[in-house]
């Protein structure tokens, strides 16, 4: 018995194959009724429609059969996938070298007669067979070569518009999830002003204060605050106004920009404790990302490191660095820690550890959903290591 030779695109082939998410899936009455056609046009008990990856040769749809795959090193069709011909026709498997002594022809199958037709895509790459077998000797007419070879390409476009489906259905799917996360982020979003907000409101009562008095330095320092805090969110709200019209643009749109430069900014947006110190990247860094994106992932954690630390002195690291593939970056607190088996679900929709921040107020549970949520759409991820009492680490990898 001679083994079929793996074709020269093999990987190729089989990287084609696998788009059609065609292997192990269900009978369907549209195949069945080509191998029922095929078989009667040409005279024979048996035909099928197969398909062939690294070990097997698995049968979409087995008319006079109930086997369902067969062993690729068996297949008379890894034969014919080989050598690229148009058809393979085989009148007499017994005296033929190539199978004389295989299992099928051999054994209690005593397949005899085979004929093939590839089924080969528009690309060029056979993903497998249309063929018909007989236990005895047969020949085909010219007819009958035709016809198999026209049902061989109705198998084949049945297949193209079965992956356009899919496909279409993909798109519906993440059409349907990237609206779901734009609520979302619009929501964090919301959550997230009412920070500059508060800095806004806090300084604006200390400076009223101030000029019921005599004016003095700390006047102009607030005033400062107030203008610098105003700009950012403006900036901020423009941002978000501008991908509001244009969801696609929060993933897709890319920019340069200095990564220590943007988390100043972030920081700008936040009320930072006396007591908290933020320590940024040593060196400086340059990004070709989604700001918006990345200023939303930034404000999420840095807000959540300073909300639940608990220490006298709280102390936040952020940490960066790059290779040819991918960004990844950690945001490390001291606070109050979470423990491990919540490590999976504060990245839930509206998980919450029910527990009351330094300000006395509880999460969400929208935040680092919606963060995981975004990563993940932006060939990213996220996840947590962390001791209770200690403080938690957060580290973010993403694709460029």
């Amino acid at each position: 018995m001679l083994i079929a030779p793996f074709p020269e695109n093999e990987t190729e082939r089989i990287a084609a194959l696998d788009s059609y998410d065609i292997f192990d899936t269900a009978e369907e009455k549209d195949f069945d009724a080509l191998t029922s056609l095929a078989s009667a046009i040409c005279g024979v008990p048996i035909a099928l429609i197969t398909f062939i990856d690294e070990e097997r040769q698995w049968f979409k749809s087995h008319h006079g059969t109930e086997l369902t795959e067969n062993a690729r090193a068996l297949s008379f069709c890894s034969h014919l996938v080989a050598s690229g011909d148009d058809i393979m026709i085989v009148p007499d498997a017994t005296i033929d070298e190539r199978f004389a002594d295989n299992p099928v022809v051999a054994g209690p199958t005593k397949i005899t007669f085979y004929a093939g037709v590839p089924l080969t895509n528009e690309d060029g790459f056979s993903l497998g067979t249309l063929c018909i077998l007989d236990q005895q000797m047969n020949v085909m007419t010219p007819a009958q070569e035709q016809a198999l070879k026209t049902l061989g390409k109705q198998v084949v476009d049945k297949l193209e518009l079965r992956r356009k489906v899919i496909q279409l259905e993909r798109t519906n799917q993440e059409l349907l999830n990237s609206n779901v996360l734009i609520q979302k982020f619009a929501s964090m979003a919301a959550h997230d002003i009412k920070n500059p907000l508060s800095s806004l409101l806090l300084t604006s009562q200390a400076l009223k204060i101030r000029l019921d008095k005599l004016e003095d330095e700390g006047c102009g320092r607030l005033v400062n605050l107030n203008i610098t805090a105003t700009k950012n969110l403006l900036e901020l709200v423009d941002e978000m106004l501008t991908y509001s019209k244009d969801p696609s643009m929060l993933l897709g749109r890319k920019q340069q920009f200095e990564l220590s430069s943007l988390i100043s900014k972030v920081i700008s947006l936040l009320t930072v404790p006396e007591n908290i110190e933020i320590i940024l990247p040593e060196q400086k860094h340059r990004l070709n990302f989604s700001i918006i994106a990345l200023e939303q992932i930034l404000i999420n954690l840095l807000s959540n490191a300073i909300r639940y630390n608990n220490k006298e002195k709280g102390i936040i690291k952020i940490r960066f660095e790059e290779d040819s593939d991918f960004y990844r970056m950690e945001v490390e607190d001291n606070g109050m820690g979470i423990a491990e088996q919540h490590h999976e679900k504060i990245f839930s929709n509206n998980f919450t550890l029910k527990i009351t921040d330094r300000y006395n107020k509880k999460g969400s549970g929208i935040g680092l959903s919606t963060v995981k949520d975004l990563l993940h759409v932006l060939n990213g991820s996220i996840y947590v290591k962390s001791i209770p009492g200690e403080g938690a680490t957060f580290f973010i990898v993403i694709k460029k």
